[in-house]
């Protein structure tokens, strides 16, 4: 990669990380539903874990693809799964004033671990990939994933202070559940890319 595509780099991970899509809305509804300190670990999760995928990705993990075609029809299932998993928990979730003890946001490894079967980051990680770091070596493979751990910081920051912001129309149970129920939604809708594709 020449110095000159570093920018773009920084721009194109920085406009996929923003833009909304299952790591976002469950940063949203975390915010929301817990605050900004407690989401820390699940912030943390997404900004260390997506750019892990990538640098994996981009060493050849997506040869398992090449070499057993089975393994992304499994790959869809179990992230289609977990996510409308993930959407009922969120619908389900117990309002502030009544959570039980069970109720939290995600941790650090289970942020983490949610990247391998998120559809969004499959998509992103391959594309980053393809566009800036085509020849695969050490060093552009790991300049895109550091491009993806500080823009995620960006990124995992804003939606989850949004979320917190938003806590604050959020003050009645009736209310709280009304958003949980439509980023719930929202989180399935994200799947529909993968159910057409």
């Amino acid at each position: 990669m020449t110095y000159e595509l570093i920018p773009a780099l920084f721009a194109f991970s920085l406009a996929t990380v923003i833009t909304p899509g299952p790591n976002n809305l469950m940063l949203m509804a975390s915010g929301a539903n817990f605050g900004f300190a407690r989401t820390l670990p699940h912030m943390a999760g997404i900004a260390f874990g997506f750019p892990a995928m990538v640098l994996l990705v981009g060493l050849g993990v997506m040869q398992i693809f090449d070499l057993w075609p089975a393994s992304y029809t499994a790959l869809k299932i179990a992230s289609v799964g977990y996510l409308a998993y993930l959407a009922w928990k969120i619908a389900t979730a117990a309002p502030i004033q009544g959570a039980d003890a069970r109720s939290r946001p995600l941790r650090f490894v289970e942020a983490a671990a949610f990247q391998w079967v998120n559809p969004k980051a499959w998509s992103m990680a391959l594309t980053a990939i393809t566009l800036y770091a085509g020849g695969r070596d050490l060093s552009h493979v790991g300049l895109v994933a550091l491009a993806y751990v500080l823009t995620a910081l960006v990124s995992t920051s804003s939606w989850t202070l949004l979320g917190q912001q938003i806590r604050r129309l959020l003050a009645t149970p009736a209310r709280l559940r009304l958003f949980n129920g439509a980023m719930a939604l929202l989180l399935l809708a994200t799947l529909i890319p993968v159910l057409m594709g």
